[in-house]
């Protein structure tokens, strides 16, 4: 289990940061320059954190549930 806990979260860090890398265009360069580009990387850091301690928590309470059954 803790293997694909890893695995996900590895493959979604390399799809957040490849779009990240080839998002190049227009909109771009309109955050960059408003300075806004600062809270959408806030905002996708945030989301990265809860979605990773959601995870923790759940691999946690599934293990406590795994342990019950077993004893």
């Amino acid at each position: 289990m803790k293997k694909l806990t890893k695995q996900a979260t590895s493959l979604l860090t390399f799809l957040l940061f490849s779009q990240l890398l080839l998002a190049q265009g227009s909109e771009t360069d309109f955050f960059r320059n408003t300075g806004k580009i600062y809270v959408v990387v806030a905002i996708i850091v945030a989301t990265f954190i809860g979605i990773v301690f959601f995870l923790i928590y759940l691999e946690r309470k599934i293990s406590r549930l795994e342990r019950e059954i077993n004893d």
